[in-house]
């Protein structure tokens, strides 16, 4: 596939190198380009450009920024570009002060999360919440004692959750469904819980596992 990915942070750049390692072409989208030349030197069919151009590229998309600028991110991506595309939202709706006893502040409430709030502004998009409750290191076939952990997606679109799923699947990862965009409301809090053992303890070598 054609993957663009939205964002060069340490997510964008985990997500990359997996499907550059799968033997996808990816493009990363950045507001620096040249922040990126070593990083696309380093990796197999990864090229670097402006997130219009990451858009316009990709056949599917990955949304990997922070959540205070997605929406921002979207828009220089042009709404034209992702009509109609799959977007693997990677994104927390996390505010910029500092955890509270290991807790992160989120700028949603109960009653809506922020993928909900993108897929209301940029409806024609096809939304799958993904990889938003584990850290970027642990993204890609994650190596834990448990065997593979449990990625937990929603969104309205079910064919774009299959794909999201086979790829999900492809990198090592049990998925989980859990319907439609509004459960995106429980899975993003989740990264909440997943951070207070790395901020309270330095571990960040852990993932969420269902057992039946």
């Amino acid at each position: 596939m054609r993957v663009g990915i939205l964002g060069s942070g340490d997510v964008g750049k985990a997500l990359a190198a997996g499907f550059s390692r799968s033997g996808h072409e990816i493009t990363v989208g950045t507001r620096d380009v040249s922040k990126l030349a070593t990083f696309a030197s380093q990796h197999k069919n990864v090229k670097a450009g402006s997130f219009a151009d990451a858009a316009k590229f990709g056949e599917i998309l990955v949304l990997a920024v922070k959540g205070a600028a997605a929406a921002d991110v979207l828009r220089d991506a042009d709404e034209d570009q992702i009509e109609g595309k799959v977007i693997i939202d990677t994104t927390n709706p996390i505010e910029d002060t500092a955890p509270k006893n290991g807790v992160l502040n989120y700028f949603t409430d109960d009653d809506e999360s922020l993928m909900e709030r993108l897929q209301r502004e940029f409806s024609g998009a096809r939304f799958v919440k993904a990889f938003s409750c584990v850290g970027s290191e642990l993204m890609v076939n994650p190596k834990l004692a448990g065997g593979p952990p449990t990625m937990f997606i929603c969104g309205d679109d079910a064919d774009a959750k299959t794909l999201v799923s086979k790829i999900l699947v492809e990198f090592g990862w049990e998925v989980e469904d859990m319907g439609s965009v509004v459960s995106a409301r429980a899975i993003e809090p989740l990264a909440v819980l997943w951070c207070i053992p790395g901020f309270l303890r330095n571990d960040w070598r852990h993932a969420f596992k269902v057992l039946r």
